[in-house]
């Protein structure tokens, strides 16, 4: 992402970025929300950097494509600053930003679905020594006699997301991979929580149906 635009759009210059109020570190993200809608422009910065990482995931598995998913992600916070007045207190902060995040994602596949889904096997960049979406997912922790049965399981996984529905995807990264309660994802969804659940569980038994020749390997890897 480009960390310094969004910086420099909400006024935040290097100076401030070197002296951060300690003190701002420990409030919440709602309180830090508040506090931007005041004027502190050190609180977005905290809140972006909290939170980039995980977003940027988020918008990555959905829409596999990483210099999207980086203009999305710059678009998201950009989205943050120009509604930042319309945030009440009330509102999770995190159902509030992956609900725009979500939106975002939607809108995107739905103008791109004509076009052919980018391969897990091709570069993330322009560069040709650019990761793949397999590097996303399949770390490099792993001793390298299990690394090869690692990217096998990863890239079955990501072909199997693929097959999901655009509902059931969205429903299966937000539980698995943000680690989001029901609620929280029903609010981002806009669907009931009986709903949410509903579509993971068809989530998950499509996913088991696709990986079930690889359940023995998947249980000896660390």
């Amino acid at each position: 992402m480009a960390y310094s635009q969004v910086l420099v759009k909400t006024g935040v210059s290097v100076g401030q970025r070197d002296n951060p109020l300690a003190m701002l570190h420990d409030e919440t993200d709602e309180a830090l929300m508040l506090r931007y809608q005041q004027g502190e422009v050190r609180a977005f910065e905290i809140l972006l950097t909290r939170h980039r990482k995980p977003v940027f995931n988020f918008i990555l598995r959905f829409v596999q494509n990483r210099e999207l998913a980086e203009d999305l992600l710059q678009e998201s916070f950009l989205r943050v600053i120009r509604s930042a007045e319309k945030y009440q207190r009330q509102a999770k902060f995190t159902t509030w930003l992956y609900t725009i995040a979500r939106n975002l994602c939607v809108d995107q596949s739905r103008r791109a679905k004509h076009r052919k889904t980018k391969s897990l096997d091709q570069s993330l960049s322009k560069d040709s020594e650019g990761g793949t979406l397999l590097d996303v997912t399949a770390g490099n922790e792993l001793p390298s006699d299990r690394k090869l049965v690692s990217k096998e399981i990863h890239q079955k996984l990501q072909l199997a997301l693929g097959e999901l529905s655009e509902d059931q995807r969205e429903v299966f990264l937000m539980r698995e991979f943000l680690d989001m309660p029901f609620k929280q994802i029903s609010d981002v969804v806009g669907v009931s929580e009986n709903t949410v659940k509903s579509r993971m569980r068809y989530a998950l038994q499509k996913l088991r149906m696709e990986l079930e020749e690889f359940a023995d390997m998947a249980k000896a890897l660390p």
